[in-house]
């Protein structure tokens, strides 16, 4: 009698913890889904469609091998963005060797977006072919007729090839490309970095394109930044009317100045960014930008960052991602981040915070715990 209670007591156990309910954001620590399990959607991306949200991401599993594409991309739904129910796999890898997409490559950062022209979802992610590190440096698309997919896969390219920035000089074009010669880290080589010596050395193949982000703007026309160049200068480029492809009129952003995982927003017509230094997996001290356009220019506003001088330096142990407007709230804005753990990289965690303003400069500040009302 007392071994059949037990059991019944371990039952009910086990069914109670899968049936989490939130009420307010706890950053940094596990955050289970509608089975009970931490939410598996790393580097993501966020889009709502009506009254639901919906977060697409890396899906990770244990150990260092989870670093590398072996499931493909998942995605959740939410109504409240406390509660997340697992939609699945949006995006699946392949066991044919010969797909680009094949288990091992790397799917980092995917994003999706809807074309109200084509009735379509298309999501854009950084794309490293297997066995090859990130040497690639490709962005990969994919489509669906449905916002949780499944998504088809289409292409991987170099964007903009034998294309030039509109905002890079007639007189840069034809400089030479000695990178032998120059001794990294320099003053020397900084310069050159500054002056495109990488956008000149790839400008036939197309461009490098690594930590990514899509933003659509008021008139329906979509821009995707990312990290070119050996990570030292970001790219703003104008995707085509059915987002599938790039049409050409791209600009370099903050040269040199080593900007990765972009998150883009708009309030009060001007357009703001968050982003990261070069670190690897570990955190540093993030970064901030604004422009009248997606297209820049864009002038650096610092760290947004105001805690304790260790949260500053590590943007509260997180990196940027994405920044999601709430909806049904004029202009309101929450910062996304990951804590990556690359040892065990299924165990990383997401950092939710309210992106408040000084003045014109968009800031971030650490809570234990808050809800949406901190918004109002």
């Amino acid at each position: 009698m007392k071994l059949k209670i037990l059991i019944i007591a371990i039952l009910i156990t086990g069914f109670i913890s899968k049936d989490v309910s939130y009420d307010r954001f706890h950053p940094g620590k596990e955050w289970k889904d509608d089975r009970g399990e931490h939410i598996n959607a790393h580097g993501g991306g966020f889009l709502t469609v009506d009254d639901t949200y919906y977060w697409f991401g890396e899906h990770k599993i244990g150990g260092k091998e989870g670093n590398k594409a072996q499931v493909g991309v998942g995605v959740y739904s939410s109504k409240d963005l406390y509660n997340w129910k697992n939609e699945g796999i949006a995006l699946s890898v392949h066991e044919n060797p010969d797909s680009p997409l094949v288990k091992g490559c790397v799917i980092e950062r995917p994003k999706v977006i809807y074309n109200e022209k084509t009735g379509k979802f298309v999501m854009w992610f950084h794309h490293e072919l297997k066995g090859k590190g990130y040497e690639s440096a490709l962005t990969g698309l994919a489509v669906s007729d449905q916002v949780t997919g499944p998504y088809t896969y289409v292409k991987s390219v170099n964007p903009n090839p034998g294309i030039w920035p509109a905002n890079y000089p007639d007189s840069m074009k034809t400089k030479p490309v000695n990178l032998e010669e120059l001794k990294a880290w320099s003053p020397e080589w900084k310069e050159a970095v500054v002056d495109g010596i990488f956008l000149r050395r790839d400008f036939e193949r197309g461009q490098m394109a690594r930590d990514m982000t899509l933003f659509v703007d008021d008139d329906g026309k979509a821009y995707h930044f990312y990290s070119s160049e050996n990570n030292q200068t970001l790219h703003v480029a104008e995707l085509s009317e059915d987002y599938l492809s790039h049409t050409g009129n791209y600009t370099r952003v903050l040269a040199g100045q080593q900007n990765e995982a972009p998150a883009v927003f708009k309030k009060d017509g001007k357009y703001y960014m968050f982003s990261s230094g070069l670190t690897g997996w570990k955190p540093n001290p993030g970064k901030s930008a604004v422009a009248d356009h997606p297209l820049g220019p864009w002038t650096a506003l610092g760290n947004p960052c105001r805690g304790t001088e260790e949260e500053n330096m590590t943007t509260f142990w997180s990196q940027s991602t994405y920044v999601i407007p709430v909806i049904g709230k004029k202009e309101a804005f929450i910062y996304v981040g990951d804590r990556w753990t690359p040892e065990n990289p299924i165990d990383g965690k997401y950092i939710f915070l309210p992106v408040e303003f000084e003045g014109s400069m968009p800031i971030l500040r650490w809570y234990d715990q808050w809800d949406i009302s901190r918004l109002e």
